[in-house]
């Protein structure tokens, strides 16, 4: 891309949750994807000096003293914000947003360029902070409200800055129908907006060396590649050892998920636990899975997400077989290679089943394909009204802030 193109494209500012160095979520692919109509400035959540490596992503960048402006793709200029130490602690937090948002602002003037759009992937102090003509988006990626206790968060807090940010923004996004739902019985005009998958990431993977595992290790394997937390119904995987198959977890572990359990299984003989890989690293590993594992435990916040793990599996032309979540029933309507169960037992049949009825990886990869993040940024830009090669005028012309009531006066 020339200078000139790169000066006639505009700016979408995009507020992850997490760490650009952090597993590959859905607003990194999404920003990524974006690229194809718009330069990113990608902003991390902020950081102080001592906030612990485990927090900062599975590529750890040192501690921060200022804050820094990096190149980290095509098209992407990566923020890392400075906070204060205890940067969400009450009283210090009410200083860590507004410092964020003026470092926010210092990067888009080094940018040279007045943002198109805001997308803030959190309910933090981001939106409400723009001039007029500035799109403003709550990207909902998953139900913070349902995830609050599981994330070591107040709810009652996380409430309120949901509320808050519901209110600024002009566009609201959701990951599925139940969180659009919650979203409008506030009276928010909220447009379901899935997940996504890269099928361009895995093509060509079964022609490649799959992943080494120990000697003598078990086949065929079952693979979970994601984080390993509370989201996942131990049992399930417990169940799937059980049946003497290879089991082969990826992904960060949370050290506070239930130890000793996830020590014992991490001993058996036919489970291995290959760490946390960035994404660029997955690719032998899935090639060594035989089926995808999606064990998620049934919860508000489980019901109301969306899995990548699933669409990544089929995308990898694996099959799937997932906990019975909303989303995965629906994923389940546009194909036979994913299995359900709801129960550990019937999970590991369906395992069972799974690595000996060898489907049709190429049915699999067509439905990744429907999936696509290249699609839905297409989707997103018709909203925001980017193009290509025509600057358009932005489809909202000033703020459509809406009161959103509080919790109890509703």
């Amino acid at each position: 891309m020339t200078g000139a193109e790169s000066r006639r494209r505009r700016l979408v500012v995009v507020a992850s949750g997490v760490s650009w160095d952090g597993v590959k979520g859905s607003e990194r692919q999404l920003a990524q994807a974006l690229t194809a109509h718009a330069e990113i400035l990608w902003a991390d959540p902020p950081v102080s000096p001592v906030t612990a490596a485990r927090f900062r992503g599975v590529a750890v960048t040192g501690r921060h003293w200022r804050p820094t402006l990096t190149e980290v793709a095509d098209g992407i200029t990566r923020l890392t914000p400075l906070a204060p130490p205890g940067l969400s602690r009450p009283g210090i937090r009410e200083v860590t947003w507004p410092a964020a948002r003026a470092q926010l602002r210092w990067a888009v003037r080094r940018l040279g360029k007045r943002p198109h759009a805001v997308i803030s992937c959190s309910v933090n102090d981001v939106l409400g902070h723009w001039p007029p003509g500035v799109v403003q988006v709550l990207y909902g990626t998953d139900d913070w409200v349902a995830g609050a206790e599981l994330m070591g968060l107040d709810p009652r807090r996380v409430v309120q800055d949901e509320r808050k940010a519901l209110g600024h923004a002009n566009l609201v996004l959701a990951v599925g129908p139940e969180l659009a739902e919650r979203w409008r019985s506030l009276g928010v005009t909220a447009r379901e907006f899935p997940n996504g998958c890269e099928p361009e990431a895995y093509e060509g993977l079964e022609s490649e060396p799959p992943a080494e595992l120990p000697a003598g290790f078990p086949t065929p394997v079952a693979g979970l590649s994601g984080q390993l937390s509370e989201r996942i119904d131990l049992a399930f995987l417990e169940a799937v050892a059980d049946t003497g198959l290879g089991l082969v977890l990826v992904g960060p572990r949370d050290p506070a998920w239930q130890p000793e359990r996830v020590d014992a299984l991490l001993r058996r003989d036919n489970v291995h636990y290959a760490g946390a890989l960035p994404f660029e690293r997955l690719r032998p590993w899935l090639a060594r899975f035989d089926v995808g594992l999606t064990p998620y435990a049934d919860t508000a916040f489980n019901r109301a997400s969306f899995p990548l793990k699933t669409l990544e599996y089929l995308a990898a032309g694996k099959p799937v077989v997932s906990t019975d979540l909303p989303a995965s029933r629906r994923l389940r309507a546009e194909t036979a290679e994913i299995r359900l169960a709801s129960t550990p037992r019937d999970f590991a049949a369906a395992v069972r089943e799974a690595v000996r009825q060898k489907g049709d990886p190429a049915a699999r990869r067509e439905v990744a394909r429907r999936h696509s993040w290249r699609t839905r940024a297409d989707e997103l830009a018709e909203m925001l009204g980017l193009s290509r090669h025509v600057q358009q005028s932005p489809p909202f012309s000033r703020l459509s802030q809406r009161e959103i009531p509080p919790e109890g006066e509703r």
